[in-house]
């Protein structure tokens, strides 16, 4: 038999080729797949550093500024994407990994929390999150990249972790 049945997301029976029967549609079906994924994926980090922007730019009041800190925070971002897309995360940083992650969506549940309970906002417990996430991303990092990288990090967490700039945008 060169063919399996499984089924899609929606519970519909579906034939799925074996790896070894080349099939056009299916190929095509993966690839749109993977490219709305992407776009989709694309849209919401763009729109999220299009506010981050427009917030630090208001804040410091220099498009310069913001600009620069807008591009170490890709820097920042790319290249560690590239190291844990390359598997060069020993097992003791792959376990940072875990707890950046894991303090990263702590921090995106507190400022949802933030906004979605009237009266509640705390700019210290928000500081905290975020230069928590700082040292973590260093000792990620550590290994891996440049004192000048490690300059941009700092630039860029104690810029959002800055209880001022948070005040005024939250």
């Amino acid at each position: 038999q060169m063919t399996g049945d499984w089924k899609n997301s929606e519970g519909d029976k579906v034939t799925k080729p074996c790896p070894d029967v080349f099939s056009s549609k299916s190929l095509a079906l993966q690839a749109q797949k993977m490219i709305l994924s992407k776009i989709a994926s694309k849209t919401v980090a763009n729109m999220i550093l299009d506010e981050l922007y427009q917030v630090t730019k208001e804040h410091n009041h220099s498009k310069k500024e913001a600009h620069k800190i807008m591009k170490d925070l890709i820097k920042i971002a790319i290249k560690t994407g590239i190291l844990y897309q390359n598997n060069q995360f020993s097992q003791e940083e792959v376990f940072i990994v875990e707890k950046l992650r894991k303090k990263l969506n702590q921090t995106a549940m507190t400022m949802v929390s933030f906004h979605e309970v009237e009266y509640s906002f705390d700019r210290n417990v928000l500081s905290k999150l975020l230069l928590e996430c700082k040292d973590l991303v260093h000792e990620l990092v550590q290994r891996h990249l440049t004192p000048r990288t490690h300059g941009r990090i700092n630039r860029v967490f104690n810029h959002f972790a800055d209880v001022e700039f948070l005040s005024s945008v939250l």
